[in-house]
């Protein structure tokens, strides 16, 4: 009896450590005027419904484009069974890291650590629960993944904004759209995307619509092939494509943050998983069943649909939803720098913003060296995302419960229909072994040959990636300029 109570209020003294402070900070998001009330309706987010358009709204983002050019390459079975695979994958590996934070975060309340103006971050999760050197490794692969992640956003919004204005050649659009997106400095944390997440998902949703109906109305192209797969370099890179695709949740820990109650994460990203399938298997096999190998050849779904009042108005809400996007990639590096400085505390947010300009700077000169828009996310999903949000999370959750004490004293114990810890191990174990050798080896194999292809055909800083030959004035009839008609008179 003396050990059931010591559970039962040890079960309590847990509660009271993960809900107490969350009440807290909920009770701080209460309007007390107009101005508040306006302010959290558009500004200040917090709830499950936030983290779940964050969710959604990141995840989607600009691979809708290059989904269905992972079409041509795997074929339209594999690029299915591989979104659906995936979807799955990410979706426990961002249970696994929201388990860890909570589980972080409770010993850390336990020893009356305030985290009122700090915000928590993956690495500091693999820091106190596993020790420096996972830090170490965490931050490094975080931190270069979410750059890449940034730079990919930039490349996209050239891209795009090339197929309503071709005046420009896409390098300078990224000059262009690289100031813009320097304003996402002025956006202090997640909790502040609550409109910019909605807003985000629904010209997402627009979008992927949009591919599909008007693809379907333009019909099969005339003679239309679908080869795919035809050549193993071409079936890995569209996998490790799709792996990027659902790798969207290495900002898991920010939005948890976010939230004014982080323990009911948990199942989110799963339902924001099986509403962004909604989007991207219709859009990619509606694109891949109307242009077949065209695909192969053109990276970016818009270069292939006519130009029409429907198809710019997606290409415009994609750049601003990429505007958006690059805020997500970005942001968790802007407070790595800022803690990195000693600016994370400050209360001044113009001093902050000013502080964190210097994070565009790498962001913008490695989208102008490296603009091949969809080869590159195969690269970052094999080489960077397959450790940072499948590997590592499996192995951090494996090695932070290994020990009977830790699995009897966790916050989250794992589900029952999955076996509970037995269960779960094994998944981890599963993902590990598939990630490692699917995902980084024979992905990276791939991946790293097409981007070298693409380094070899088009050259590092080219102007103006994939975009068609200048077409020459031919001269006017009857013109001869080489002849002088004065000759005589």
């Amino acid at each position: 009896m003396k050990r059931t109570s010591n559970m039962e209020n040890g079960e309590k003294a847990v509660e009271t450590v993960v809900v107490g402070n969350y009440v807290e900070m909920e009770s701080e998001g209460k309007a007390s005027d107009m101005k508040s009330k306006l302010s959290n309706m558009f500004w200040h987010g917090g709830s499950v419904y936030d983290a779940w358009f964050s969710c959604a709204s990141n995840q989607v983002a600009q691979v809708l484009l290059t989904l269905p050019y992972s079409f041509s390459q795997l074929g339209m079975l594999s690029g299915i069974l591989f979104q659906l695979f995936y979807g799955l994958l990410g979706s426990w590996t961002a249970y696994l890291i929201s388990i860890l934070y909570v589980e972080y975060r409770t010993r850390k309340e336990r020893e009356k650590v305030n985290f009122r103006n700090h915000v928590i971050q993956w690495f500091e999760v693999l820091d106190g629960l596993l020790g420096k050197h996972w830090r170490n490794v965490g931050l490094a692969f975080n931190c270069t993944f979410l750059l890449f992640g940034s730079v990919i956003q930039l490349i996209a919004c050239a891209s795009n904004i090339y197929y309503i204005n071709d005046n420009l050649d896409k390098r300078t659009w990224t000059y262009i759209f690289g100031a813009c997106c320097a304003t996402t400095v002025f956006i202090p944390s997640f909790h502040n995307y609550r409109i910019w997440s909605f807003l985000g998902l629904l010209m997402t949703t627009y979008t992927a619509w949009y591919l599909t109906i008007a693809s379907i109305l333009h019909g099969q192209v005339e003679g239309v092939k679908h080869s795919g797969p035809s050549k193993l370099v071409l079936y890995f890179t569209g996998a490790t494509n799709i792996l990027y695709t659902f790798g969207g949740h290495a900002v898991t820990v920010e939005i948890m943050h976010a939230m004014w109650k982080p323990q009911k994460f948990k199942s989110i990203y799963l339902f924001a998983t099986l509403y962004v399938l909604t989007l991207t298997l219709p859009s990619a096999s509606a694109v891949y069943w109307a242009f077949g190998d065209l695909l192969l050849n053109h990276s970016n779904a818009f270069a292939l649909l006519p130009k029409n009042l429907y198809r710019d108005f997606a290409v415009v809400l994609m750049l601003i939803h990429q505007f958006i996007t690059f805020g997500f990639a970005c942001t968790p590096l802007y407070f790595v720098w800022e803690k990195l400085i000693g600016m994370h505390e400050c209360r001044s947010m113009c001093k902050r913003a000013a502080a964190r300009l210097p994070v565009v700077i790498p962001i913008w000169f490695l989208a102008i060296v490296f603009p091949f828009f969809g080869p590159i996310n195969s690269t970052v999903g094999s080489l960077l995302v397959s450790f940072t949000v499948y590997i590592i999370p499996a192995l951090a959750h494996v090695f932070t419960f290994r020990s009977a004490a830790a699995r009897e004293s966790a916050v989250e114990q794992p589900p029952r229909f999955l076996g509970r810890w037995t269960g779960a191990f094994t998944i981890n174990a599963f993902i590990v072994v598939w990630v490692f050798v699917v995902g980084f080896g024979f992905g990276g194999w791939a991946s790293m040959i097409n981007f070298v292809h693409q380094i070899d055909t088009f050259g590092l800083f080219t102007k103006c990636y994939q975009c068609p030959p200048p077409v020459m004035a031919s001269p006017p009839p009857f013109s001869h300029p080489h002849v002088n008609h004065t000759r005589g008179l």
